[in-house]
C-alpha cells in the first residue's frame, strides 16, 4: 500500500508573535528537523501563505529545510487561499486571486507549480470547482466523512474519485478519520498494523494538522522527546508493505476509484460545532445511541455557514467583508479579512479571541478607509435595512433590528469599539457538568478527547447568558428593582418590546437620521402603547442623539451600550481602574491607552450608571478559557426626553 503523508500549517493572519514562535520552536521546526533527514520518506505540505511569508523573514534555518526538502524532491507543495480564507466563503474572483498569490510565492520560493489544494477545514462545496480547475488544480483533499455522508463505505475510501461541475472535472482524495485520530497519539506498532490492514495498490490517506505534532497538549514530548515521530517513519521505510509516495505520483499512476458527488459539508466535528447549542447535546447523544458507523452515514451536523447564523457578530463580519470587496481597491486588505479562523469556533477560540476580531476589523476599516459614502441598505443580508454613515473619520452602522449602533469603528487607529461578543449558551458548557469516564488508553489523547468537567458551582456563576446582542443604544423600560447585579447577570425585568423588535426609519439625510418604534409596555395582564423615538447625528467622531418618548407608565428608562477594548487593563473609566461599579453622573468618560483615545458621554440630566464587564466561557485546545469581550455601561433615569452625546476624542 502507499501512505500519502500530509501536514497542514496555518496560524491567522497576523497573528500574536509569540504564539507563531512557539509554532515554529515546537512543531514546524522540530518536524522539519526529523523528517528532512529521511528523504525516502516522501510527504506533502500545506503552509498557509502568511504562515509562509513569517518563516522566510524570521526564521531562515527552517525555511531553507523546507526548500532543500523540495529541492530534492521529498515534499509536494499543496496551495489553497494566501491567507486561508474558507474558499467557499469568497467571492469567485477573490477565491482565484487568493490562490494565484500562493500558488506565486510558492514557485517563486520552491521551484514548484502546485496542482493539489488544501481544502480549508475541509469545507467543500461543489461551487469552487471551475474556479480551482481554471487555476491549474487537478485534485482537493476532503474527509473520509463527506464519503461516507453520501453513502459509500468506508473500504471503498483507499484512493481518489473524479467529481465535476459545469463538466470541470477535478479528483477527490478521502482523508482517513482512523489515521487522523491514530497519528501521532497511538503507538507506532497500531499505526503500522492498520497501515499494513489496507490493500495492495491502495492508499492510507492522511493530511492533518502540523500543530498537533508539537502544539497540541503533550505531543511535544511524545513526538519528540519520546521519538515518536522518528520511530515512525524508520518503522515505515522498513516496512515491506508500506511505500511512500506523494499525491501527485500517486494521482498520476491510478486509476479513480469511481465517481463521486458530495454534499456541501466539512467533517464530521465541524458539523457538530456548528449546530445551535441545544442541537449539539442531542447529536452527541443520537451518536451514543446508534453508534458512530451508523452515526456517520445517516445524521448529518450543520454546514459551516451555519456559523453566520449561530453568530450575528461572524455574520456582520463576513457581510461587511463581503460589501467592501465590491468596491474597494484595497485587495490586500480584503484577503486579510478573508481568513477564517475569526468567523467560526469549535475546540479553538476562533470568533471568541478579541484580537482576531480586532485584525478582521482593522482590515476592513482598511479597505473602507477612502469611501464617505453614507446609505441606507440591508448590508447583512439579515432582511433588515442598516443605516451606514462613512466620515473622514467615523464608521457607523445602525440596525433598524433593535434601532441599535452596530459599528463605531475610527478610522485613524483602524479600531472598532462597537466590536463585543454577546454572552450565549454553547453546547459544550453542559459538559462542564458531566465527568468524563476515564479509559486505559495507549498513547496520548486528542484535543477532542480533553475532560471539560469542572467545580460545578464555580461554572454556574460564570455562565451567564444575555437574551439580546451586545450592541449599543440598546432601550430598556424597567422598574426601580433593577441593580448592578441583575443588570450584569441580566435577570433583570424588561418591560417593553423595543430591545429586539424592528425600527422605523424617517428625516434621513447625509449625516442624521431618527428611529422610532410604536411598540408595547407590557405590566401584568395590561398592553400599554408606547413610542420611542431616536433622532441621530453623526459629526466627525461624535454621535449626538435626542430620544423622545410617549410611554405612560411608571417604570424607568435604560440605555445600553456595550464597547470593545483591546485590553481592559488598558483603560480608565472615571478616573477610576476598576471595572465593576455604580455613579450618578451627567458625565461619563473612559480611556482607552491602546487607542490613545477618551470616549466621553454627555448627558441633559443626571445619569444613574451601572458598568460590568462581559466575559465568556468557552472552552479551547487547552481547556476552559475566561475571555474579556467588552464593557457593559447602562445608563438610567426616568421615563423622559433625553440627550446624550457621545464624543470619541
Amino acid at each position: 500500500m502507499e501512505l500519502l503523508f500530509g501536514i497542514h500549517c496555518h496560524q491567522p493572519v497576523d497573528n500574536f508573535h509569540n504564539v507563531v514562535d512557539e509554532a515554529i520552536n515546537k512543531a514546524y521546526k522540530p518536524f522539519f528537523k526529523v523528517i528532512s533527514g529521511y528523504k525516502d520518506f516522501k510527504f506533502s505540505v500545506h503552509y498557509s501563505g502568511w504562515l509562509l511569508e513569517y518563516i522566510k523573514y524570521k526564521d531562515e534555518e527552517l525555511f531553507e529545510m523546507m526548500k532543500k526538502s523540495a529541492d530534492n524532491g521529498q515534499i509536494e507543495f499543496f496551495t489553497s487561499g494566501y491567507y486561508e480564507p474558507v474558499l467557499a466563503s469568497i467571492p469567485s474572483d477573490y477565491r482565484k486571486k487568493q490562490i494565484e498569490k500562493l500558488n506565486r510565492f510558492i514557485k517563486e520560493n520552491f521551484g514548484q507549480t502546485p496542482t493539489g489544494v488544501w481544502l480549508t477545514e475541509r469545507v467543500w462545496s461543489d461551487n469552487i470547482v471551475p474556479d480551482l480547475v481554471e487555476m491549474g488544480i487537478e485534485y482537493v483533499v476532503v474527509d473520509d466523512y463527506h464519503f461516507l455522508s453520501s453513502g459509500f463505505k468506508k473500504e471503498n475510501l483507499y484512493g481518489f474519485y473524479n467529481t465535476e461541475v459545469d463538466g470541470y472535472k477535478i479528483k477527490l482524495f478521502p482523508i482517513d478519520k482512523t489515521l487522523r485520530y491514530i497519528i501521532p497519539f497511538k503507538p507506532i506498532d497500531d499505526v503500522i498494523n492498520y497501515l499494513s490492514s489496507i490493500k495492495e495498490n491502495k492508499a492510507g490517506i492522511i493530511f492533518d494538522d502540523g500543530e498537533k505534532f508539537g502544539i497540541w497538549p503533550n505531543t511535544y514530548w511524545w513526538v519528540y522527546e519520546n521519538r515518536w515521530l522518528e520511530d515512525f517513519i524508520n518503522a515505515v521505510l522498513s516496512s515491506k508493505n508500506i511505500k511512500t509516495s506523494l499525491f501527485k505520483e500517486y494521482s498520476d499512476n491510478h486509476k479513480p476509484e469511481g465517481i463521486a458527488y458530495l454534499p456541501i459539508t466539512s467533517y464530521q466535528e465541524m458539523g457538530e460545532w456548528s449546530c445551535f447549542a441545544d442541537d449539539y447535546i442531542e447529536i452527541l447523544s443520537l451518536k451514543e445511541i446508534i453508534g458512530e458507523e451508523r452515526f456517520e452515514k445517516y445524521v448529518k451536523g450543520n454546514i459551516w455557514k451555519n456559523f453566520f447564523v449561530k453568530y450575528p457578530e461572524s455574520n456582520r463580519l463576513h457581510k461587511r467583508m463581503l460589501e467592501v470587496a465590491k468596491y474597494s481597491k484595497n485587495e490586500e486588505a480584503i484577503m486579510k479579512a478573508q481568513c477564517n479562523d475569526v468567523y467560526w469556533h469549535g475546540i479553538f477560540g476562533g470568533l471568541y479571541l478579541p484580537n482576531l476580531r480586532d485584525n478582521a476589523y482593522r482590515y476592513i476599516i482598511q479597505a473602507d478607509k477612502e469611501n464617505t459614502e453614507t446609505k441606507i441598505e440591508d448590508i447583512n443580508f439579515d432582511g433588515y435595512e442598516e443605516i451606514k454613515i462613512n466620515n473622514e473619520k467615523i464608521i457607523t452602522i445602525f440596525d433598524t433590528k433593535g434601532g441599535q449602533l452596530t459599528e463605531l469603528s475610527l478610522k485613524d487607529v483602524e479600531f472598532n469599539f462597537q466590536n463585543t461578543l454577546t454572552r450565549r449558551k454553547e453546547g459544550y458548557h453542559q459538559l462542564f457538568f458531566i465527568k468524563k469516564e476515564e479509559k486505559e488508553t495507549k498513547g496520548i489523547s486528542t484535543i477532542h478527547e480533553i475532560d471539560l468537567s469542572q467545580d460545578i458551582e464555580k461554572l454556574k456563576d460564570l455562565l451567564i447568558y444575555d437574551w439580546y446582542d451586545k450592541n449599543s443604544f440598546i432601550d430598556h423600560i424597567v422598574d426601580n428593582s433593577i441593580n448592578l447585579n441583575s443588570f450584569y447577570r441580566c435577570s433583570f425585568k424588561e418591560y417593553s418590546d423595543f430591545t429586539k423588535e424592528t425600527f422605523e426609519i424617517k428625516d434621513f439625510s447625509n449625516n442624521k437620521f431618527a428611529l422610532y418604534r410604536k411598540g408595547n409596555i407590557y405590566i401584568g395582564d395590561s398592553i400599554l402603547p408606547a413610542y420611542i423615538e431616536k433622532n441621530i447625528v453623526v459629526e466627525d467622531s461624535s454621535i449626538k442623539a435626542d430620544i423622545n418618548f410617549d410611554i405612560k407608565a411608571d417604570l424607568l428608562y435604560l440605555v445600553e451600550f456595550n464597547f470593545h477594548f483591546a485590553n481592559l487593563q488598558d483603560i480608565t473609566i472615571q478616573g477610576r481602574e476598576d471595572i465593576f461599579f455604580e455613579d450618578f453622573s451627567k458625565e461619563f468618560k473612559i480611556y482607552d491607552s491602546y487607542t490613545k483615545k477618551e470616549i466621553i458621554f454627555s448627558f441633559d440630566k443626571d445619569m444613574k450608571i451601572f458598568v460590568y464587564p462581559i466575559n465568556t466561557i468557552t472552552q479551547s485546545e487547552k481547556g476552559i478559557d475566561t475571555i474579556n469581550q467588552g464593557l457593559s455601561i447602562g445608563f438610567i433615569c426616568n421615563i423622559q426626553n433625553l440627550s446624550l452625546n457621545l464624543k470619541i476624542i
